[in-house]
């Protein structure tokens, strides 16, 4: 979540308090932000959810799986494949190491400074 998000939920939190509707709650924002306020969809989810008695301006703590599989594990899992045969697609990475394509590229150009992997 970006600093300009937290700061429009903080601002909608104290306009809700100071009961203002969900219609002057936007118009404001727009106006202060103008292109960089909230979508109208957020904003009206989070005037309900401080209606309602939230009070916290930042997302939940979400169950299940991380966002990301970019580990220090999987990075040293695609270091050692790699290096064992440096012929090897992304797809086949992704296969043996058994993570998505997209995060095996990810890993492949950001964490391990590769360019081209395969001739």
């Amino acid at each position: 979540m970006s600093e300009l998000e937290l700061e429009q939920r903080t601002n909608t939190k104290f306009l809700v308090k100071l009961r203002k509707s969900g219609n002057e709650i936007r118009e404001m924002l727009v106006q202060v932000y103008r292109d960089n306020a909230m979508k109208k969809t957020a904003i009206f989810k989070w005037v309900k959810r401080f209606s309602e008695g939230r009070e916290s301006v930042t997302d939940e703590e979400r169950a299940g799986q991380p966002a990301t599989s970019r580990t220090e594990e999987n990075i040293a899992k695609v270091r050692q494949t790699v290096h064992e045969n440096r012929r090897l697609t992304v797809r086949s990475i992704a296969e043996q190491v058994n993570i998505d394509r997209e995060t095996v590229r990810k890993i492949l150009i950001e964490d391990l400074d590769m360019r081209k992997v395969c001739a």
